[in-house]
């Protein structure tokens, strides 16, 4: 039997507190310095991180693997074939083996509830959408400081992983 993720409001990012908000970005902030001293390590090395999305070649996908692949971590993009047509057992089925295959899964562009079931049943961490532009990794990360929007939102990727997985 597979462990549970763990139950930090992390998973959902939707109903994030403000102490779990304000130690998010002060991760990120501390990823940031690091990286910009050239001294960045890989944290997640050995971890296998699977995106779950239709392009390979999207600007989200892209700016989420280089998160990933920069923590040191393996970056697998799959085709989702779950839809909200799946019967429970195919979404149950999925999740389970993508639960064995991956550290940690990123559903892009999926319903919600199809999400939430996958999540159910990896026992893994899933995140919802966390590299899309309307997420409230976005959001975030425009209270990162001065930076490309993109750069803040890549060190606010990695420090969402980390404290996932880390």
């Amino acid at each position: 039997m597979q462990p549970k993720p763990k139950t930090h409001s992390l998973l959902g990012l939707d109903d994030l507190s403000p102490p779990d908000a304000t130690a998010l970005l002060a991760k990120a902030r501390n990823l940031q310095r690091v990286a910009e001293a050239g001294q960045a390590r890989p944290l997640l090395r050995g971890k296998n991180i699977g995106l779950l999305c239709e392009a390979d070649d999207d600007h989200d996908a892209i700016l989420f693997r280089r998160a990933v692949t920069g923590l040191g971590a393996h970056f697998a993009r799959i085709r989702p074939s779950l839809s909200d047509l799946s019967t429970p057992q195919e979404v149950q089925h999925t999740a389970r083996m993508l639960g064995r295959l991956y550290d940690a899964v990123v559903c892009q562009g999926m319903a919600a509830s199809v999400v939430q079931q996958v999540r159910k049943d990896a026992g893994v961490p899933v995140f919802d959408g966390i590299a899309s532009w309307d997420h409230l990794t976005v959001q975030l990360a425009e209270h990162l400081g001065e930076g490309l929007l993109d750069d803040n939102r890549h060190f606010l990727l990695q420090a969402v992983l980390l404290t996932a997985l880390g």
